[in-house]
């Protein structure tokens, strides 16, 4: 029997029983494998992992754990550059582009109309949405710790929280993307850039009341969905200013 001491660092420890949070502990094991599928069975998800340490050495996914190996995993650190010690991916992890799962539906309308690029259908089962974030290049966020062990997935995160504003502020978090908020750039139903029309151009469209108070519009480029300053307007501002507020 072969046994490696391993400790997880921060949020990692999400993915762990109480008993192993935020503590070494010993693993043991009865067959050669490589870190990724030994940190998998462990429960960690490998696209929340970005830099691994054994005994003291960073190594990449296909290192053979050994008898008496020490291994600290971590994940994405936000206030330090640890790139030149990463041997985990070619590619940064901090992606702006996302795909989401079905239960995801309010976060990803969230998301476009902070203007992030967001993939969302909510019929797309489990081996579209690992192709389309390898084959897009889009960072998938999930409910589901399982669609993140796919291998062809690289970039990840699973959603902690189940309310879709929670859901907001995690991410920017996460991702560390509040400079990168623009408010209303982009399409809350489609994912369209929007931009800037003149009420002429619109006008024979619009309801008679919208068309009476009103005299600032966007449209969608992609979908000809038209946006104003109404209450609802107010109301996803005020939740925008907030998650970056809190982020700040």
């Amino acid at each position: 029997m072969a046994v490696a001491e391993f400790r997880f660092y921060e949020e990692l420890n999400d993915f762990l029983p109480p008993e192993r949070r935020r503590v070494a502990f010993r693993h043991e094991f009865h067959h050669r494998g490589s870190i990724k599928d030994m940190i998998e069975s462990l429960g960690i998800p490998h696209t929340e992992v970005e830099l691994i340490l054994v005994n003291g050495r960073s190594v990449a996914w296909d290192h053979i754990v050994r008898d008496g190996d020490r291994v600290a995993v971590y994940p994405v650190f936000e206030a330090l550059d640890v790139s030149p010690l990463i041997r985990l991916r070619r590619e940064p992890l901090r992606k702006t582009r996302f795909v989401l799962d079905g239960h995801l539906g309010t976060l990803a309308r969230y998301l476009r109309l902070c203007g992030f690029d967001t993939a969302y259908r909510n019929h797309d089962d489990d081996e579209t949405l690992a192709r389309i974030s390898c084959e897009d290049h889009r960072i998938l966020l999930t409910r589901d710790r399982d669609l993140l062990k796919r291998r062809i997935v690289t970039h990840g995160y699973w959603v902690r929280s189940d309310l879709p504003g929670e859901q907001l502020f995690e991410v920017l978090r996460r991702f560390d993307l509040r400079r990168q908020v623009r408010p209303f750039s982009r399409c809350a139903r489609c994912n369209g850039t929007v931009r800037v029309v003149s009420k002429a151009e619109i006008e024979d469209q619009l309801e008679p009341l919208t068309r009476e108070h009103y005299e600032e519009f966007r449209r969608c480029e992609r979908c000809g969905q038209i946006y104003w300053r109404g209450s609802h307007y107010d109301k996803i501002r005020t939740l925008i200013d907030e998650a970056v507020s809190r982020n700040a």
